[in-house]
């Protein structure tokens, strides 16, 4: 955000948390992992933060949301739980909202925020930064061609050590598969827009060790099996996705791959190991990814801007740019150029489904749809979850 404000697609930034006490450190960081860090980009770090510093406020980022100027981008990077709350209150206020994934954890509140997005005429997509990613843009553009879905089998993990970071919610706000699992749902879902949806969700989990860690009951991988109807064929097709954070320490912080057969094809990435790998006396060994962020300085500047991951955020930007001056209507951004919350409810079905399978011993879950005809929109939004 600090770039984009340097290149002048961002104004003034302001940034909340709920606990204010941690703001000091939290400067400082910025100090030195951003000015420090590159002395001769003359990044300006400079910004409103909200609570006050003295100040512990769950509620802050409604005294936050009120002091931006109209038609504004929020973006929510906060527990999963509370993202709906924020992002209704940033949406009712008049302002565009990037969330992270997950969007919501229900299906509920994803229909109910789609809807308060259209009648605001704000535009509310989620960060899901594989749709910036050029090798899953790809292998998206080539599955169009290869016909009706058949496989798909996606795993993605972080290490043990994301249990003490994530200690304050982990188990209890949310789980591994909401974390993870979105990622590659979410892709699933863009290449099958309007052609392919969910109809059964059964989970299965794994624990032992982030009880251990935590010590309270905390699932350490978790895989979803669903069942896919393709449209209008009726062809079925099975995805399995699978998400842990019990991984050991390894060379790359995130493993994530998957591999799809169609009836024509078929395609894998490997998004955690591009052939690039680097060793040094200080870290060890490490596949490296700058196509996600270039983080090291050229010539003391940051030169990132070519990411997927800073491009993510960028789009946005550019999008509710856009929009606020008339140029494009929120509804344009529905192609799949983002994923905006009128065109992403699959996802947050499945995720739902999912925990629901797990409360319920390991129940499938099966999906409703408004619409039994293939050139309905209906027939691609789900409506109802219930056990089957």
């Amino acid at each position: 955000m600090f770039d984009l404000k340097k290149r002048g697609l961002v104004g003034n930034i302001s940034l909340c948390g709920m606990n204010g006490k941690k703001m000091p450190s939290i400067r400082q960081h910025m100090q030195h992992a951003i000015v420090d860090a590159y002395p001769k980009h003359e990044f300006d770090i400079s910004c409103k933060t909200f609570p006050g510093d003295d100040t512990v406020d769950p509620e802050a980022y409604k005294a936050a949301i009120e002091a931006l100027p109209p038609c504004s981008v929020v973006t929510i990077f906060t527990p999963d739980d509370t993202h709906f709350y924020i992002a209704m209150e940033a949406v009712r206020a008049g302002h565009h909202v990037l969330v992270t994934k997950p969007a919501v954890k229900t299906l509920q509140h994803h229909l109910e925020l789609a809807e308060a997005a259209k009648a605001a005429g704000v535009l509310v997509a989620i960060e899901v930064h594989k749709r910036c990613d050029p090798m899953y843009a790809d292998a998206r553009d080539r599955l169009a061609a290869m016909g009706d879905f058949s496989y798909l089998n996606a795993y993605m993990s972080q290490p043990k050590l994301q249990l003490q970071t994530f200690a304050a919610w982990a188990g209890i706000a949310s789980d591994i598969s909401y974390y993870l699992n979105s990622h590659h749902i979410d892709f699933h879902e863009w290449c099958y827009a309007g052609r392919a949806r969910p109809v059964r969700v059964t989970a299965s989990t794994s624990t032992g060790v982030a009880k251990r860690t935590l010590g309270r009951p905390v699932d350490d991988t978790i895989t979803l099996l669903v069942q896919w109807e393709n449209l209008p064929s009726g062809n079925m097709g099975t995805a399995v996705y699978t998400s842990s954070w019990i991984a050991p320490t390894s060379d790359v912080h995130s493993q994530q791959r998957f591999f799809l057969m169609a009836h024509g094809g078929e395609v894998k990435v490997d998004q955690g190991h591009r052939g690039y790998s680097c060793a040094t006396d200080a870290e060890g060994y490490k596949s490296v990814n700058p196509l996600f962020m270039k983080y090291t300085p050229s010539g003391g500047k940051f030169v990132g801007q070519l990411g997927y991951g800073y491009r993510s955020f960028e789009v946005f930007v550019e999008a509710a740019t856009r929009v606020n001056a008339g140029m494009a209507a929120v509804s344009d951004f529905d192609d799949g150029s983002l994923a905006t919350i009128a065109t992403t409810a699959q996802g947050t079905a499945i995720l739902e489904a999912g925990a629901r399978s797990i409360a319920a011993s390991c129940m499938p879950m099966a999906m409703a749809y408004g619409s039994s005809d293939p050139s309905s929109p209906a027939a691609y939004l789900p409506i109802d979850i219930s056990t089957v």
